[in-house]
């Protein structure tokens, strides 16, 4: 099923501020951890944001999730004071671990181990 604009347009909008208020206050919320928002989708009744996020220098990175996850009520009041003007309701957040990066990671090792192999054998 495809996102509407006006999807697109609120995930997008709440993609910036939320990677702006990660910015600003992310050891508030999660600690030191670098955390990089990847994604937002939207529902179709815009009351429900899924932000997927990728953690950084944590081995831990659900415990990451779970912290922000934990936090999600002042992160929404945080989201709703920058982004009311523009929103009549602003949606729920559900915090999502996003590890398309890591395991794109690990095939790239995989294929040089390979090609090493390969060279090897």
């Amino acid at each position: 099923m495809t996102e509407s604009i006006k999807q697109k347009q609120v995930a997008s909008l709440i993609h910036h501020a939320l990677a702006d208020l990660f910015i600003r206050n992310g050891s508030k919320y999660y600690g030191s951890a670098f955390v990089t928002l990847t994604h937002v989708r939207v529902t179709p009744d815009l009351m429900l944001a899924r932000i997927y996020l990728s953690v950084y220098n944590k081995p831990a990175k659900h415990e990451v999730i779970d912290a922000i996850a934990e936090n999600a009520y002042a992160i929404r009041h945080d989201l709703g004071t920058v982004i009311r003007h523009k929103l009549r309701r602003i949606p729920e957040l559900e915090f999502y671990l996003d590890d398309t990066l890591d395991e794109a990671e690990k095939i790239g090792r995989l294929f040089d181990k390979l090609k090493e192999d390969d060279k090897n054998g």
